[in-house]
């Protein structure tokens, strides 16, 4: 192919997609949907098959990016006009953790494992469940986090804990097995872990949904 006709494409099918985002409104990434990122990533796929491809002219990238332009555009209109389309097509938050409880029906459905949960709490600045008192699971992936009241303010300082002291929150059980390399990594083994579910009445491990281990306190259960 010819550099000028790549050029020319190249330049076009820019012009085009820089249209198509100014039209649809997408102003941040953070505001995508599961449903609008792979929309992007295919119709990246379109643009730049189109531009190495001998066969396709200007004609079929720019009915190829107005067509699936339209349906992009269709869809977010949809979801304005009738309320009712969008949890089908933008799909809908989850109340993942409700009154400090991990919800398991709701991670079920939104394919959120304990640790996937456990990593986007990390990024809000949250080491324990037992921190949380609301968490919502947004449409785009990402938590929204509302501590308990005892834990907004709390910091490093006003509990006096050097960073010596400091001893991150480890969960032992999770989704019915346990955690053997943690149980290892805060020096206890199993006959500790039973001894510690025989307090709170626990006799089967594999009843339990979550269970975390917080220095100097008792272990947090929660079964299914």
């Amino acid at each position: 192919m010819h550099y000028g006709s790549i050029f020319i494409e190249t330049l076009f099918g820019f012009v085009m997609l820089f249209l198509l985002t100014k039209v649809l409104g997408k102003t941040q990434i953070r505001q995508l949907t599961a449903f609008d990122f792979i929309s992007a990533l295919i119709l990246g796929e379109l643009v730049g098959n189109a531009l190495y491809d001998n066969e396709v002219g200007l004609m079929d990238i720019g009915f190829a990016i107005l067509l699936w332009g339209t349906l992009l555009y269709l869809t977010e209109w949809l979801t304005q006009k009738f309320k009712r389309t969008r949890s089908l097509l933008e799909g809908r938050p989850s109340l993942v953790i409700h009154k400090g409880k991990l919800q398991y029906e709701e991670m079920k459905h939104g394919n959120l494992d304990t640790n996937q949960l456990l990593h986007l709490l990390r990024s809000k600045d949250v080491f324990s469940i037992q921190e949380v008192d609301y968490a919502v699971l947004e449409t785009d992936g990402t938590v929204s986090v509302l501590k308990k009241s005892t834990f907004q303010q709390l910091t490093r300082q006003d509990i006096n804990l050097t960073p010596e002291e400091v001893v991150l929150p480890r969960m032992l059980i999770n989704d019915g097995e346990v955690i053997w390399d943690s149980l290892e990594e805060i020096g206890k083994d199993k006959d500790w872990l039973i001894q510690e579910l025989a307090k709170q009445e626990v006799s089967d491990i594999q009843t339990i949904f979550y269970a975390e281990y917080v220095k100097g306190q008792e272990l947090y259960l929660q079964s299914y």
